[in-house]
């Protein structure tokens, strides 16, 4: 599914989306793939006629191999921040390990060895934070670091594994998918009540919904 916007592009990689976002001041990159993502991404930057010294900076919703795992091998300039909430990124610096008290964190620890660290500066994300166009709501439950990013100006939000959609409709991920599957329908539901009408809900894992996005996003939130 094409997002109606030419400011957004999603890049279709091994069952998650990445995406770019350009607003004529910066472009971004949100989220990037597995490891194993490099040369889907750079085929799909070259695509747009794009590389990756034109990218100015990274968001990532949270720390997990498949969203993280380009990160190091993208061959980004040095000077380009990758943003992201802690505890999550501290795991992505290698400062900290998940906690093994969820299998989330147990699986999260046993995939970490495929995840290189990368060498640009990681700069801490808080709620609210302004990021060139985005502004940042903390999301936690996913992983204790999840953060949506939304860019009002595109009508865009760029939730991660807040939620992810199948058969044209959004829902949560398995439990156990979760550090705290409570806490993350909490947070669907806090996300919902604070995040502006946007068009686009742009998902990790599934087909963006790219037509009164919010709205299924509230009806979502309703359910929970």
């Amino acid at each position: 599914m094409t997002i109606p916007t030419d400011s957004v592009r999603r890049f279709r990689l091994r069952g998650v989306n990445a995406y770019l976002v350009s607003d004529g001041s910066e472009t971004a990159l949100v989220d990037a793939g597995t490891p194993w993502d490099r040369d889907r991404l750079l085929g799909g930057l070259a695509r747009v006629d794009l590389d990756p010294g034109a990218i100015d900076r990274v968001l990532v919703t949270h720390f997990d191999l498949d969203h993280v795992g380009t990160l190091a091998s993208l061959s980004l300039r040095d000077d380009v921040p990758i943003h992201l909430a802690e505890p999550d990124a501290s795991h992505l610096t290698g400062a900290s390990k998940p906690s093994l008290r969820s299998l989330k964190g147990a699986a999260q620890r046993a995939l970490g060895s495929f995840v290189e660290r990368p060498t640009n500066p990681v700069e801490v994300v808080r709620d609210g934070d302004e990021l060139g166009g985005f502004v940042a709501y903390r999301t936690p439950g996913h992983t204790p670091g999840h953060t949506a990013f939304v860019h009002e100006d595109h009508g865009v939000a760029f939730v991660g594994d807040l939620v992810r959609e199948s058969n044209g409709r959004l829902g949560t991920l398995p439990a156990f998918m979760a550090t705290d599957a409570a806490e993350n329908r909490r947070s669907v539901r806090e996300f919902a009540a604070r995040c502006p009408p946007v068009d686009v809900v742009a998902v990790g894992h599934g087909e963006p919904v790219t037509e009164y996005g919010y709205g299924a996003l509230k009806r979502l939130a309703d359910r929970l």
